[in-house]
């Protein structure tokens, strides 16, 4: 039983199309090297799949190159310089908007200005006014943007200074009732307390002495203990 005619047409299934390919590009290269050994011809085949994958078979004897300057000559023409001519022709195009760029920017800056018209003249001030308001605008914005980013940080460092003045007032209020803040140190805060104490008894003791002296008065042993 032979094998069933298949029909010549685009293949949906994009694992089966990659597979078909693979499968006759391998069968393409194999008739094009027995055809190269048994009849001495020049080969030259390049293959892209619709991934762009690069495939190329080339006779042992042959370079592409070579295949291609044949082809040249046996066709009478001169894809090279074709394509030369190409480039040389984007290459004046470059040159000529390179030189305008140039020339409007040394205008820009005063100079080359005696061949302008009127109007040129006119148009020139007038794109430099348009080119100074972005800038004008674009200076403000970096202004402005500054300036919120201080006023933000003063913000924070006020409202640091703030908490700081609370926890301080705080403190102080805990030591002078002889409250002691059971999540901290209670040796450390205990002996704060007692300092304070201790500091508030000896200026009550200061200051009943320096009366009974005003009066006449003089200092007993008693009267120099701390409380």
């Amino acid at each position: 039983m032979g094998r069933g005619k298949i029909e010549i047409k685009k293949i949906e299934n994009p694992t089966n199309r990659q597979v078909t390919y693979s499968k006759r590009r391998n069968g393409i290269f194999k008739k094009a090297q027995e055809l190269t050994v048994l009849c001495d011809a020049k080969l030259s085949l390049i293959m892209f799949s619709n991934t762009g994958k690069f495939h190329e078979y080339i006779s042992p004897t042959t370079t592409t190159k070579k295949i291609f300057d044949q082809y040249q000559r046996t066709l009478g023409m001169d894809l090279w310089n074709t394509h030369y001519e190409r480039m040389q022709e984007n290459m004046r195009r470059l040159q000529e908007i390179n030189k305008k760029l140039r020339r409007e920017i040394r205008q820009r800056v005063g100079e080359e200005l005696n061949d302008l018209s009127m109007d040129e003249l006119r148009g020139l001030e007038q794109n430099m006014d348009g080119s100074l308001a972005v800038v004008r605008d674009r200076k403000y914005h970096v202004i402005k943007t500054q300036t919120d980013t201080y006023k933000k940080k003063v913000r924070n460092l006020e409202e640091r200074h703030g908490n700081l003045l609370l926890d301080l007032e705080g403190i102080s209020e805990d030591a002078q009732y002889g409250l002691v803040n059971t999540e901290g140190d209670y040796g450390s805060a205990a002996a704060f307390a007692n300092g304070v104490s201790s500091l508030c008894a000896i200026r009550l003791h200061l200051s009943h002495d320096h009366h009974n002296l005003h009066h006449g008065g003089g200092f007993a042993s008693h009267d120099l203990r701390l409380a």
